[in-house]
């Protein structure tokens, strides 16, 4: 059975987002440059699957990106219009802002696809801050993360609070304090762990604008109480932007691992818009 989001309180809408890694079993685990095959469900054909499982958003990789030619970049943009899919996001998740011998030569390969952000129509692109953690690393992300912007036009260019050079919120005010607003922040619910987790998120929470609302699951499920709080964590700071749900877990039936975090999403912000309603 299909949702129609269109009946939804404009709260709950919210949850109505897909991180396309979620779906990575249900795309053939397909990787641009590593096959021409598509073993699972065509990029274009994702946009129709979305919205008829009650979905209006999503963020795409760079490597869900078969072909990069203007007509195939305008196929897929006709077929997500068609759908009705808003392109929250075009991902680059690869490349290293801060590698100490080759960071020039990164930053040209990822603002390369600056463009291919603007023919999709993505109102981002996300841009991981750097993989290499050095003296200087902020600092360089920073210097990176600013002329990339500047070269994006109409696109918006965000980081995220993802791998070593993004470790904690200090890390993440070092990197985008000095760009004044030039560029945010897509916040991961579940790319920290630990004790000063929540109140890390807490504090990055003013930059973004955008998200990640990944769950952690174990044997017996999905962690709720941990999913609840995050979620509740970012709201409570302020957060008023797509919750787009990040499924990465055993069970291969992603679409139904998608519908339980949802589910949980839509709990919080069902209650929320009722203490506010009360």
């Amino acid at each position: 059975m299909t949702v129609d989001d269109d009946t939804r309180p404009a709260e709950t809408s919210r949850a109505a987002a897909v991180h396309a890694w979620s779906l990575d079993r249900t795309l053939g685990r397909f990787r641009a440059g590593a096959s021409d095959e598509v073993s699972g469900l065509p990029v274009l054909e994702l946009p129709a699957a979305l919205r008829a499982h009650g979905y209006r958003t999503v963020q795409l990789c760079h490597f869900h990106l078969a072909h990069r030619d203007p007509a195939s970049l305008a196929e897929l943009r006709a077929a997500l219009q068609e759908s009705g899919i808003t392109l929250d996001a075009l991902l680059v998740d690869d490349g290293d802002l801060t590698h100490p011998t080759d960071g020039g030569q990164q930053e040209a390969w990822i603002s390369s696809y600056l463009d291919d952000a603007e023919a999709l129509g993505a109102h981002r692109i996300r841009v991981v801050a750097g993989r290499t953690r050095t003296d200087t690393a902020q600092r360089d992300s920073s210097a990176a993360l600013g002329r990339i912007a500047a070269r994006a036009g109409d696109v918006r260019v965000v980081t995220e609070n993802w791998l070593d050079v993004t470790r904690d919120a200090a890390d993440v005010r070092a990197i985008l304090d000095p760009l004044d607003g030039a560029v945010g922040l897509l916040v991961d619910l579940g790319n920290w762990v630990g004790p000063h987790k929540y109140a890390d998120l807490a504090a990055v929470t003013p930059y973004a604008e955008t998200c990640h609302a990944k769950a952690h699951w174990g044997r017996d499920g999905i962690e709720e109480d941990d999913y609840r709080t995050s979620v509740t964590t970012i709201l409570d700071a302020g957060y008023q932007g797509p919750l787009a749900l990040v499924y990465d877990a055993a069970d291969d039936d992603e679409w139904a691992g998608l519908a339980v975090q949802r589910a949980v999403v839509e709990d919080v912000l069902q209650g929320r818009s009722a203490g506010v309603r009360a």
